[in-house]
């Protein structure tokens, strides 16, 4: 494999969704803006450090993307890269709004933190290579699981315990895309 590459066989190229991602998150950024100014009644009430973050986490979002496309040409490892850190977004933004399991200060929330742990020390060890994130986003789906069922038998709030346990989805679905970036790799370097 060239030393330009990683595994995909290919070479990297250019991230054509880079102004649909941007854009995206600019407009998200600016959506609560418009609620509050034009639809006062609509009970949106950011604050300036509301913005502030929101901002830190959209651009940390879009900069692991841009990452993930500048690492492969893969559609299936940028597709799996997409899906986990759009899951590790949203699982981070809702716990700060009101918290996956109870209220935003309830104590199993803090857990997901964890969780969001298991997948940055796993993509360090895989070294972002498709076939170690495919085993870290594994770690990451299981982790969010045992946090979720853990809530449940120790009595916290079951819906939101259950909407916890459906975030195990998506962290499952990465780890199949990266999965078959893995093999395609494979199935390159043999017809090599």
């Amino acid at each position: 494999m060239a030393a330009h590459t990683q595994d995909d066989g290919g070479a990297r190229r250019g991230n054509r969704w880079r102004p649909l991602i941007w854009g995206a998150a600019g407009v998200a950024l600016l959506l609560p803006l418009a609620a509050m100014r034009w639809f006062p009644a609509s009970g949106v009430e950011w604050t300036r450090s509301d913005f502030a973050v929101m901002g830190a986490l959209l651009f940390a979002a879009c900069a692991a993307y841009e990452l993930a496309a500048w690492l492969s040409a893969s559609r299936a490892y940028r597709a799996a890269a997409g899906i986990a850190i759009a899951t590790g977004f949203l699982t981070v933004w809702v716990n700060l709004a009101v918290g996956m399991i109870g209220d935003e200060g309830n104590p199993w929330n803090l857990l997901f933190v964890g969780v969001l742990g298991v997948g940055l020390v796993g993509a360090l060890v895989a070294r972002l290579r498709a076939g170690g994130m495919a085993r870290a986003m594994l770690a990451v789906a299981l982790a969010q699981a045992a946090v979720a069922v853990l809530a449940l038998v120790a009595g916290a709030d079951p819906r939101g315990a259950m909407f916890a346990l459906g975030f195990a989805v998506p962290w499952l679905l990465s780890a199949v895309l990266f999965g078959k970036a893995t093999r395609a790799a494979v199935r390159a370097d043999a017809r090599s």
